[in-house]
């Protein structure tokens, strides 16, 4: 792995990012309420990043996985902000398309530093990693490795095997990319031995939010076998990419699965001639995120002449941050600045769009709250940004990032690492 040494300075990286530095540990809350008491505030929904918690993150990473080397997905969160901050502190970055590379080599991420994990991928966008000299790429399947071979020859491959986790709180990834690690993965790196390509290493993503943290063993136990199989034709395998599905709310870590996975690199992967990393991406972002909504519009509900509920309208919605609420209506959790011994009466939140299906909660217990009121949803960092649309015209939620000074001052001392693969 080849390691070039940058410093980067507190002026030079606020410059470059444009947040605003506090002098003591940044409340989510605390800042929303302040906001609330501004005269001059408008009545859109807004973001509170707190830079600091980013931060943290990073050094809780090297802490307890010190031998694997995060790379971002950056499609878990694009904010410029955020990828300049994950850039300074020196991780790489998980890209899945040519706007995506564009994005962190604008942050002055070096090529190496990069892996285009999307298994399939459009030829402009493949010829757009040759012409940027990103070569370390995914593939599962025969069709990209004959794609790859004309358009790419001397990219560098990694084969994703599939071996989803038991739960997961989204589909299993394995449904689309990875191929069976038993019947298919041996012919293709067989396969790609035969068209001369040079491939390098296997890659697995156990799902996104994994709950069986069994699963990372079981995936770095079969790379094992395959990195030795490889060896037996010829192929000297040096990297090994352990995926993403590490949790990032508030309320959880990663020491579990951190365990697991040393120990499993420890037994499997003992040699430091295998590079190990790994694509977080909610586990940076999700808890560094608050979404502070306004109500807008409310009425009572009545069902046999008896009040039974309150519905609220806020400023946001599923076509915006609330994307995830589609399909999982427990992803949203909504608090107040209501004292905690109000009263609670049953509500749904609508979203702010005239579509049917723009619902954010159904029955959750709130204090009764009015027009002007906030609702605020921690732990918002993870694919709310990047999919959120202007359906209806309606504008995307704006951000307001905020940073504790004493982690400029980290931010100030870090070496900065680029990692190269």
């Amino acid at each position: 792995m080849s390691k070039e040494k940058q410093r980067v300075g507190i002026e030079e990286f606020s410059e470059s990012t444009g947040f605003q530095i506090v002098d003591q540990p940044v409340d989510d809350i605390d800042m929303i309420r302040q906001t609330s008491m501004s005269n001059d505030m408008d009545d859109e929904a807004f973001y509170i990043c707190n830079i600091s918690n980013i931060i943290q993150k990073h050094q809780l990473w090297k802490k307890c996985m010190p031998r694997v080397i995060p790379f971002y997905a950056v499609k878990c969160n694009d904010s410029p902000i955020v990828l300049q901050t994950l850039a300074t502190l020196g991780t790489g970055f998980d890209c899945a398309s040519k706007g995506e590379i564009a994005m962190v080599m604008n942050c002055g991420v070096a090529p190496q530093s990069i892996i285009y994990a999307n298994p399939t991928k459009s030829v402009s966008h493949l010829k757009y990693a040759r012409e940027r000299g990103v070569s370390v790429m995914t593939v599962d399947n025969d069709y990209e490795l004959h794609k790859i071979k004309q358009h790419y020859p001397d990219a560098k491959l990694v084969l994703r095997i599939r071996c989803d986790a038991k739960f997961t709180r989204w589909l299993p990834f394995g449904k689309k990319f990875g191929c069976d690690p038993d019947k298919e993965a041996e012919g293709l790196i067989k396969l790609a031995k035969s068209l001369d390509l040079n491939m390098i290493g296997i890659s697995f993503h156990v799902g996104c939010g994994c709950m069986e943290s069994s699963a990372y063993e079981r995936a770095i136990q079969l790379s094992r076998k395959l990195f030795d199989f490889a060896a037996s034709i010829d192929y000297n395998f040096t990297l090994l990419d352990i995926g993403g599905g590490f949790p990032g709310e508030i309320g959880t870590d990663i020491e579990e699965i951190a365990s697991i996975v040393n120990r499993s690199i420890e037994m499997y992967f003992p040699s430091p001639n295998v590079d190990i990393i790994a694509e977080p991406g909610r586990y940076y972002v999700s808890s560094a995120f608050t979404l502070a909504c306004r109500i807008h519009s409310m009425r009572k509900v009545y069902r046999n002449g008896k009040f039974d509920s309150f519905m609220y309208h806020i400023n946001d919605g599923v076509f915006g941050s609330f994307i995830n609420c589609l399909f999982d209506k427990s992803f949203a959790h909504p608090t107040t600045l209501k004292s905690e011994n109000e009263e609670l009466f049953k509500s749904i939140i609508w979203g702010q769009t005239a579509a049917s299906i723009d619902q954010v909660c159904e029955d959750v217990l709130l204090p009764e709250l009015d027009i002007g009121d906030f609702i605020i949803f921690q732990n918002m960092g993870a694919y709310t940004i990047p999919v959120a649309t202007s359906f209806n015209g309606f504008p995307r939620s704006k951000v307001k990032f905020y940073i504790d000074r004493k982690h400029l001052n980290v931010i100030n001392k870090i070496c900065n690492i680029k990692v190269g693969i």
